[in-house]
């Protein structure tokens, strides 16, 4: 009976085994830490007059990572500036070696990790494609029977006898990117310097991913962008100070990403913009409620939220139009109204009365972050009373990531002060 337990035991060893070695990527519980100067030295001369006295602490990048990436799976890394990301992508590359743990590649792997990795300054854009392609593992005469689709992609041939040193970083991420993809590589990995190029390149670098995921190639995709996410990758994982947050769902991961960047951005103050107008009026507060009353800065897509804002007039005004734009991160306005639209009548006012301007709508917005601009005009000649560039912000919360505006359904009240 023990011998018929231990011979099932061996088998599950090696079945496990076999996935192990059948995985292109595995990550088995790595760390990475770096030692950090807690002091900036910044002449030669304090360097060689204190010597061995600039203290140094340990900053650990990575904490006990573990996943694995299947075979044609499209995996992607998302998390905020310096939670490990990069340094993650640059362990699996072989650029550094992780203090603890296990990095097991089992195939041919590429990488677009950084500007100017792997490309010497002083060759020109043909010469590094050669040296990279050889530097990644093809027969020099592979490597040279894909120089001019490499240039041709990358749209690079009439600089093709250009030294890198007086290439743009655009053109550089075209060269990177080229290279990457032309070497058929079992692996790719691919870090977020994608965004560096212009809308064309980048519009052509994802028809290339639809092409790399039908073709089978698995990918490692660190990036910020969560529409990228979830339209490509297969599973995604979110890590957060070196330490993995959560691995699965792509829409799931984006959604937990929204919420750690909305906990960080509470602490940050944004910058609201000047009064403008002739001062027959001044906004006093803007400000988002939710359906329990209380001000939020973050609702979910599909949840019930007012705008209010305050206004009070500083000479009589006669029928004032009080209304708002909204804009997008981008800056974009997506919806603008005011009480003349939505047929809303104000009456009059008196100098030191106020106002409150309240709009509720459903939250029908893409998932992203919002800013409001109200304002205050006469109704005559709509001349701006007082008006507010970005004087509160929204943050919608959801899975659905459109482009283009929106249509709200809303209703609007004026409440004299």
């Amino acid at each position: 009976m023990n011998h018929a337990i231990d011979q099932e035991h061996e088998a599950t060893i090696a079945s496990a085994a076999v996935h192990d070695r059948q995985a292109p990527l595995t990550v088995d519980n790595v760390s990475k830490s770096f030692m950090v100067p807690s002091e900036r030295v910044a002449t030669f001369k304090e360097r060689v007059l204190r010597p061995g006295v600039i203290r140094k602490h340990r900053f650990d990048a990575l904490k006990k990572v573990s996943f694995d990436v299947q075979p044609g799976e499209f995996f992607g890394v998302v998390g905020r500036n310096g939670s490990g990301k990069s340094t993650l992508l640059k362990c699996m590359a072989g650029i550094y070696r992780p203090n603890t743990g296990s990095i097991t590649v089992n195939g041919r792997l590429a990488t677009f990790i950084e500007l100017g990795v792997g490309f010497n300054p002083d060759l020109n854009a043909y010469d590094n494609v050669l040296l990279n392609g050889t530097l990644m593992g093809l027969s020099p005469s592979e490597a040279k029977s894909r120089v001019e689709s490499v240039l041709a992609f990358g749209e690079l041939e009439e600089f093709a006898d250009l030294k890198l040193r007086n290439y743009s970083s655009g053109m550089h991420v075209r060269l990177a990117f080229a290279v990457a993809i032309s070497i058929d590589a079992d692996i790719l990995l691919i870090d977020e310097v994608l965004a560096v190029g212009d809308l064309a390149f980048q519009q052509k670098c994802f028809d290339e991913f639809n092409r790399i995921k039908e073709s089978g190639t698995t990918v490692v995709f660190v990036t910020h962008a969560m529409d990228l996410v979830e339209r490509f990758c297969d599973r995604a994982m979110i890590i957060e100070k070196g330490v993995v947050q959560e691995i699965g769902d792509p829409a799931a991961v984006a959604m937990r990403y929204e919420q750690i960047n909305v906990g960080k951005m509470a602490d940050v103050e944004f910058e609201r913009g000047t009064h403008v107008g002739d001062g027959a009026a001044e906004i006093l507060d803007a400000w988002f409620e939710n359906d329990d009353g209380l001000r939020t800065e973050e609702t979910p897509q599909g949840d019930f939220i007012t705008l209010f804002f305050e206004c009070r007039f500083n000479v009589d005004t006669e029928a004032p139009v009080l209304g708002f734009i909204m804009h997008d991160e981008a800056n974009r306005p997506i919806f603008a109204t005011d009480t003349r639209i939505d047929r809303v009548e104000t009456g009059s006012f008196a100098a030191g009365q106020t106002a409150k301007f309240s709009m509720r709508f459903r939250s029908s917005l893409e998932r992203g972050l919002f800013y409001c601009s109200p304002s205050v005009l006469h109704k005559a000649d709509s001349r701006v009373a007082d008006s507010v560039d970005h004087a509160c912000r929204l943050h919608v919360l959801g899975p659905r990531h459109r482009a283009g505006g929106v249509a709200l359904i809303h209703e609007t009240s004026v409440v004299r002060g």
